[in-house]
Protein backbone atom coordinates (compact mmCIF):
# COMPACT_ATOMS: atom_id res chain seq x y z
CA UNK A 1 0.00 0.00 0.00
CA UNK A 2 1.38 3.38 -0.86
CA UNK A 3 1.41 6.35 1.48
CA UNK A 4 -1.35 8.23 -0.38
CA UNK A 5 -3.84 5.35 0.00
CA UNK A 6 -3.03 5.03 3.69
CA UNK A 7 -3.61 8.76 4.20
CA UNK A 8 -6.91 8.61 2.30
CA UNK A 9 -8.05 5.64 4.36
CA UNK A 10 -7.22 7.41 7.63
CA UNK A 11 -8.86 10.63 6.46
CA UNK A 12 -12.09 8.79 5.59
CA UNK A 13 -12.13 7.10 9.02
CA UNK A 14 -11.67 10.42 10.78
CA UNK A 15 -14.42 11.98 8.65
CA UNK A 16 -16.84 9.18 9.57
CA UNK A 17 -16.13 9.59 13.28
CA UNK A 18 -16.34 13.38 13.13
CA UNK A 19 -19.82 13.17 11.62
CA UNK A 20 -21.13 10.62 14.13
CA UNK A 21 -24.48 11.56 15.64
CA UNK A 22 -27.31 9.77 17.35
CA UNK A 23 -30.83 9.88 15.96
CA UNK A 24 -33.13 12.66 17.21
CA UNK A 25 -35.26 10.44 19.53
CA UNK A 26 -32.14 9.74 21.59
CA UNK A 27 -32.10 13.36 22.74
CA UNK A 28 -35.37 13.00 24.64
CA UNK A 29 -34.35 9.65 26.07
CA UNK A 30 -30.99 11.03 27.17
CA UNK A 31 -32.59 14.05 28.87
CA UNK A 32 -34.97 11.78 30.79
CA UNK A 33 -32.04 9.54 31.71
CA UNK A 34 -30.00 12.53 32.96
CA UNK A 35 -32.89 13.80 35.07
CA UNK A 36 -33.33 10.34 36.60
CA UNK A 37 -29.61 10.11 37.39
CA UNK A 38 -29.60 13.58 38.97
CA UNK A 39 -32.61 12.64 41.12
CA UNK A 40 -30.82 9.45 42.18
CA UNK A 41 -27.68 11.41 43.07
CA UNK A 42 -29.72 13.88 45.14
CA UNK A 43 -31.56 11.03 46.88
CA UNK A 44 -28.25 9.33 47.62
CA UNK A 45 -26.98 12.56 49.16
CA UNK A 46 -29.77 12.49 51.76
CA UNK A 47 -29.33 8.86 52.78
CA UNK A 48 -27.21 7.82 55.73
CA UNK A 49 -25.31 5.17 53.80
CA UNK A 50 -22.07 5.86 52.01
CA UNK A 51 -22.17 3.96 48.73
CA UNK A 52 -19.13 5.29 46.91
CA UNK A 53 -19.44 2.71 44.14
CA UNK A 54 -23.03 3.84 43.45
CA UNK A 55 -21.95 7.49 43.27
CA UNK A 56 -19.10 6.46 40.98
CA UNK A 57 -21.49 4.65 38.64
CA UNK A 58 -24.14 7.38 38.69
CA UNK A 59 -21.60 10.07 37.85
CA UNK A 60 -20.38 8.10 34.86
CA UNK A 61 -23.96 7.46 33.81
CA UNK A 62 -24.61 11.21 33.97
CA UNK A 63 -21.60 11.86 31.72
CA UNK A 64 -22.87 9.27 29.22
CA UNK A 65 -26.34 10.86 29.29
CA UNK A 66 -24.95 14.36 28.75
CA UNK A 67 -22.78 13.07 25.91
CA UNK A 68 -25.84 11.46 24.30
CA UNK A 69 -27.74 14.76 24.53
CA UNK A 70 -24.77 16.57 23.02
CA UNK A 71 -24.39 14.12 20.13
CA UNK A 72 -28.07 13.80 19.23
CA UNK A 73 -29.36 15.25 15.99
CA UNK A 74 -32.01 17.92 15.78
CA UNK A 75 -35.31 17.36 13.98
CA UNK A 76 -34.03 19.48 11.11
CA UNK A 77 -30.28 19.03 10.73
CA UNK A 78 -29.03 21.67 8.29
CA UNK A 79 -25.78 23.56 7.75
CA UNK A 80 -26.76 26.23 10.28
CA UNK A 81 -27.25 23.62 13.03
CA UNK A 82 -23.89 22.04 12.19
CA UNK A 83 -22.25 25.47 12.42
CA UNK A 84 -23.96 26.25 15.74
CA UNK A 85 -22.91 22.88 17.14
CA UNK A 86 -19.29 23.51 16.15
CA UNK A 87 -19.39 26.97 17.76
CA UNK A 88 -20.87 25.56 20.97
CA UNK A 89 -18.19 22.85 21.16
CA UNK A 90 -15.51 25.50 20.69
CA UNK A 91 -16.96 27.73 23.40
CA UNK A 92 -17.35 24.79 25.77
CA UNK A 93 -13.74 23.73 25.27
CA UNK A 94 -12.37 27.24 25.84
CA UNK A 95 -14.51 27.78 28.95
CA UNK A 96 -13.55 24.36 30.36
CA UNK A 97 -9.86 25.23 30.01
CA UNK A 98 -10.47 28.57 31.72
CA UNK A 99 -12.43 26.78 34.44
CA UNK A 100 -9.55 24.37 35.01
CA UNK A 101 -7.11 27.29 35.27
CA UNK A 102 -9.22 29.56 37.48
CA UNK A 103 -10.85 27.04 39.84
CA UNK A 104 -7.76 26.40 42.03
CA UNK A 105 -7.30 30.15 42.57
CA UNK A 106 -10.97 30.51 43.49
CA UNK A 107 -10.62 27.63 45.96
CA UNK A 108 -7.62 29.31 47.63
CA UNK A 109 -9.46 32.63 47.91
CA UNK A 110 -12.62 31.05 49.33
CA UNK A 111 -10.73 28.96 51.87
CA UNK A 112 -8.66 31.99 52.94
CA UNK A 113 -11.82 34.06 53.43
CA UNK A 114 -13.45 31.25 55.42
CA UNK A 115 -10.27 30.70 57.44
CA UNK A 116 -10.05 26.97 56.84
CA UNK A 117 -6.77 25.23 57.57
CA UNK A 118 -7.15 22.28 55.19
CA UNK A 119 -7.40 23.05 51.50
CA UNK A 120 -8.34 20.34 49.05
CA UNK A 121 -7.34 22.06 45.82
CA UNK A 122 -7.89 19.12 43.52
CA UNK A 123 -10.93 18.74 41.36
CA UNK A 124 -11.96 15.72 39.42
CA UNK A 125 -12.23 15.06 35.74
CA UNK A 126 -15.96 14.54 36.39
CA UNK A 127 -16.27 18.22 37.27
CA UNK A 128 -14.45 19.35 34.14
CA UNK A 129 -16.25 16.97 31.77
CA UNK A 130 -19.71 17.63 33.19
CA UNK A 131 -19.00 21.39 33.08
CA UNK A 132 -17.88 21.11 29.45
CA UNK A 133 -20.89 19.06 28.36
CA UNK A 134 -23.38 21.26 30.20
CA UNK A 135 -21.85 24.42 28.74
CA UNK A 136 -21.89 22.91 25.23
CA UNK A 137 -25.56 21.94 25.54
CA UNK A 138 -26.47 25.32 27.02
CA UNK A 139 -24.64 27.35 24.36
CA UNK A 140 -26.01 25.19 21.56
CA UNK A 141 -29.59 25.70 22.75
CA UNK A 142 -29.05 29.46 23.23
CA UNK A 143 -27.45 29.86 19.80
CA UNK A 144 -30.16 27.73 18.18
CA UNK A 145 -32.98 29.76 19.71
CA UNK A 146 -31.38 33.13 18.85
CA UNK A 147 -30.87 32.45 15.15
Amino acid sequence: MNLKRIQDCERSRIERWSQFQLAHPWKTRAIIFCVAVIIALIALKFTDTDYQWVKFGLRRALLVGLLAVSLSKEKIEDEMIVSLRAKSFTLAFVLAVLYALVQPAVNVLVFNVLGKEHLNDTFTYFQVLSFMLLIQILFFEVLKRSR
